[in-house]
């Protein structure tokens, strides 16, 4: 029992470490829960969630060495580049027509996917979450695959915990504030998630610059 504990709390913990370092899912969940409200947070980390229960089964059938190498991070970068320069395009050129009333009303929710998806997007679009799961997660839960199944699902469930508590409370905040927000200022946090975006797109097609480079040359 204690066993199973510790790799709970580690994983909890270690989980923390990546979480807590501003990226795609951030940005995504700040613009959505200003624009949805606080379900926006749970439903971004549910489709999240389940690229990482996807990749947790990958690695387990032996591809973790596969995912860390140079030809599959660059394919990553380069792809996920392109899709957050997209997403953050698509903030920005809507921004100025978003108004909090029409949210309430439903009327701007054709402009993004569904929380669900952009999560999921944010998600498979960076490669360093690739990377992550690929080296510390990968050395992690080899030590959780010691204790058998449960050991993995021990850990599993409390790295996604930590995802779920964090970008909730994440999101509680910015949904409580929603009411305090003037239409302007909604706008503006929308326009800096998309640049925010921006800026992780091209940082990211830099990077598929540099790891297809060591597979051409």
């Amino acid at each position: 029992m204690f066993e199973f504990a510790a790799i709970f709390g580690g994983s909890f913990t270690l989980a923390l470490s990546g979480i807590l370092t501003p990226g795609p899912i951030l940005s995504v969940t700040i613009a959505e829960s200003a624009r949805r409200g606080f379900k926006a947070g749970p439903l971004i980390i549910s489709g999240h969630a389940l690229l990482e229960l996807i990749l947790v089964l990958a690695i387990i059938l032996g591809l973790g060495s596969y995912l860390k190498s140079s030809i599959v991070m660059g394919i990553i970068a380069l792809l996920g580049g392109a899709m957050l320069i997209w997403l953050g395009v698509g903030m920005l050129r809507t921004a100025g027509n978003l108004s909090l009333g029409a949210e309430e009303a439903g009327l701007n929710s054709r402009h993004t996917p569904h929380p669900f998806v952009m999560g999921m997007l944010a998600s498979v679009s960076n490669p360093y979450w690739t990377l992550w799961w690929a080296t510390i997660g990968l050395g992690y839960l080899v030590a959780a695959m010691k204790l058998g199944l449960g050991g993995v699902i021990i850990f599993f469930v409390g790295h996604i915990t930590a995802d779920f508590a964090w970008y909730s409370i994440v999101s509680l905040g910015i949904s409580r504030g929603k009411a305090l927000l003037k239409d302007k200022t909604y706008q503006m946090i929308i326009r800096f998630c998309g640049l925010f975006l921006l800026g992780f797109g091209v940082w990211f097609l830099v990077s598929a610059k540099g790891y297809l480079a060591r597979v051409i040359f």
